[in-house]
């Protein structure tokens, strides 16, 4: 499977397990396969849905940023990836 780096996350909110994600290159869509790796962190997840300000959104694309739904912790600066 390819991956191709779409952007990094910029803050995780532990308490309720979401990861904000800033896209710095192409689009990222709800029912993407995403991939975050950092120093300790490998991660493989489906975006199930993902919010900017509250309001639910589809796609987001360069320079958006959105708050998604992770199972695992993340760090800040972790590279996302999207599988292709």
């Amino acid at each position: 499977m390819q991956e191709k780096e779409i952007g990094r996350i910029t803050h995780y909110f532990s308490k309720i397990g979401v990861a904000v994600i800033e896209v710095t290159d192409g689009t990222l869509s709800v029912g993407d396969t995403i991939h975050i790796k950092g120093h300790t962190t490998d991660l493989t997840e489906t975006v199930e849905s993902m919010q900017i300000e509250h309001e639910s959104v589809d796609t987001i694309g360069v320079g958006d940023a959105a708050g998604i739904k992770v199972n695992d912790h993340v760090r800040e600066h972790d590279v996302v990836y999207k599988a292709e």
